[in-house]
Order: C-alpha cells, then sequence, then structure tokens
C-alpha cells in the first residue's frame, strides 16, 4: 500500500516508529507535512497539493499525526482525504472532538461514559461559586486545548483558585474545572486503543514535585492490565469520538474509573517502552486490514 503519515517532521519519535513499521512492512510510506497542504476546490474533484506538488490520488491510505497548534487545518486535510475515499486512522470530526476537552467530556456523559465532576463557565461574576459547585477547593484548572500536560494546574485553595481562573477569563483563554481526584495519588493509566482492541496500557506515576502524571513531564510509568470496565470505558470512548486510533486517560477514584482524556494522535515512546507492545506495527496492520488500493 502507498501511505502518508500526516506529520510535521520524522523527528518526531512516533512518527519514525510509524513509518519503520510501514517499511518493514513491505509498504511505500511517505511524510506528509500538513501545514504545507492547500485544498484547491472549484471545478471537478477537490485536489489536494503539498507544495506544488498535486498528491489527490497518490495515496491508499493516511495516519493523521496533527499537532495542537494546527488542529483546524490538519483536520481540515484529513477531511478532503476522506471526501476523495482515502482510507483515514482518525477521522476529521473525530481529531476536532479529541482535541476540545470540553467536547469529548459532552460526547462522554451523554453516552454514560464516567467522567470527573466538571463544570464550565465564561462568567467571571460568581468564581466562588463555582468552585462550590465541584464541592470547593481544591480544584484543577484546565485550558480546554492543552496537551501533555501544559495549562493544567492544581488550584489548592479558594483564594488562588480565583485568581488563576480570574486571569483566564480576563485573558477570554477557555478553561474547564474539575473536581480534584486526590485518591489517585498523581497516577493514571494511559490505554492504546487501535481498532476495536485495547492493544497496551500503563500506568504512569507522577514526580514527588507535580501532581500531573505525564510521561513528557518526567513521569515513571509501568505496564498494567486494566479492569473490563477501564476497558470498556476506553474501547467505547474511541468509538464514539470516531477514532481508529487513540490513547485514552483514565483516573481511579473512590468511585471506580473515571475517563480524563482522550488522545487522537498518542505518543508511542512511553507506552512502546513501558509495555514492550509494538504499538506502530499494531497501528500498520489497522492500516492494511482497513484501507484499500484505489490506485492501479
Amino acid at each position: 500500500m502507498d501511505i502518508a503519515i500526516l506529520s510535521v517532521s520524522l523527528n518526531v519519535h512516533s512518527t519514525k516508529r510509524i513509518v519503520e513499521e510501514g517499511q518493514k512492512a513491505g509498504h511505500y510510506v511517505e511524510l506528509i507535512d500538513h501545514t504545507k497542504c492547500s485544498v484547491k476546490l472549484g471545478e471537478g474533484k477537490p485536489q489536494i497539493y503539498l507544495g506544488e506538488e498535486n498528491v489527490t490520488d497518490e495515496f491508499d491510505a493516511i495516519i493523521p499525526r496533527i499537532g495542537a497548534k494546527v488542529t483546524k487545518h490538519g483536520a481540515a486535510i484529513v477531511k478532503q482525504f476522506e471526501m476523495n475515499n482515502v482510507f483515514s486512522t482518525a477521522r476529521s470530526l473525530g481529531i476536532m472532538r479529541a482535541r476540545n476537552k470540553i467536547r469529548t467530556l459532552q460526547i462522554m456523559a451523554r453516552k454514560g461514559i464516567p467522567i470527573p465532576e466538571t463544570l464550565f463557565s465564561i462568567n467571571p461574576h460568581n468564581i466562588g461559586e463555582q468552585i462550590e459547585l465541584l464541592g470547593g477547593p481544591p480544584v484543577i484548572i484546565k485550558l480546554q486545548e492543552g496537551t501533555h500536560g501544559s495549562g493544567v494546574i492544581l488550584a489548592e485553595s479558594k483564594k488562588s483558585a480565583k485568581s488563576i481562573i480570574d486571569t483566564f477569563y480576563k485573558m477570554d483563554t477557555s478553561i474547564l474545572l474539575q473536581k480534584y481526584i486526590e485518591e489517585a495519588n498523581g497516577e493514571d493509566i494511559r490505554i492504546i486503543v487501535v481498532g476495536n482492541k485495547v492493544v497496551a496500557s500503563m500506568k504512569r506515576i507522577s514526580d514527588l514535585d507535580d501532581f500531573r502524571s505525564n510521561v513528557h513531564r518526567g513521569a515513571e510509568t509501568e505496564a498494567i492490565k486494566p479492569t473490563a470496565k477501564e476497558q470498556f470505558i476506553a474501547l467505547n470512548a474511541t468509538k464514539y469520538l470516531g477514532l481508529g486510533v487513540a490513547g485514552v486517560d483514565i483516573m481511579r477514584s473512590k468511585k471506580g474509573p473515571v475517563l480524563i482524556e482522550v488522545n487522537a494522535s498518542p505518543g508511542l515512546q512511553g507506552i512502546e517502552g513501558a509495555t514492550g507492545v509494538n504499538v506502530a506495527q499494531q497501528i500498520i496492520q489497522f492500516v492494511e486490514k482497513n484501507g484499500h488500493r484505489s490506485r492501479k
């Protein structure tokens, strides 16, 4: 098959791994920098250009690895490939949904997937009441589109929470508030879903000086076997967002597991290192199963 990886650079570890496994399986794999792509609409079939090169009919499948700063443009390029009947491991709508934490949580709440108590507002005049609706401090304050733990703040007192929230409101920055799950003790679970199966799972334990358990922030990792409920959450969250590949983050609360967020372009370095599972190979096999040759 001819496969395009939509990513800005081959220097990104996860992109490099997927390219390696695709080539190892005998496929032609090319990096397509989606930030350099254009779509031409008008007469005839819509055309996709990489610079001056027309790549409209060059690929049988695409694997999007869309960065946070260019989500809308990247999703639009993915959408055009979809409309041109090219298989994608992530639907453009799924990429947009997963990138916005509020949209993800709204969908999960409607579908009955357990989530932390969450509140979002743009009203700067009742911040105290907003905090109390979550049971008072401490509360977690998150940017709606942050990644790798950036834009996630623990406010331990009402005074500090009000100050931080007020600042974000004045900056016209979209945030959400969540009840702090103290019993999680700085740990969460990352589950990788490919297709309709869980392929790898790990626990992430935060550094002593940081409550966030992201690998990019130095968290320790260990392979685990998720419970049946955790697997149910991960598989259904991925399905409800319309993703073929996803990293699903779950916390273990005293009321049971709760979904924190879903990543449409999960990193592979931490999960492959912790579990020994060849996730990149699983992604290529998913493409082989679902993609199709559209060109002779």
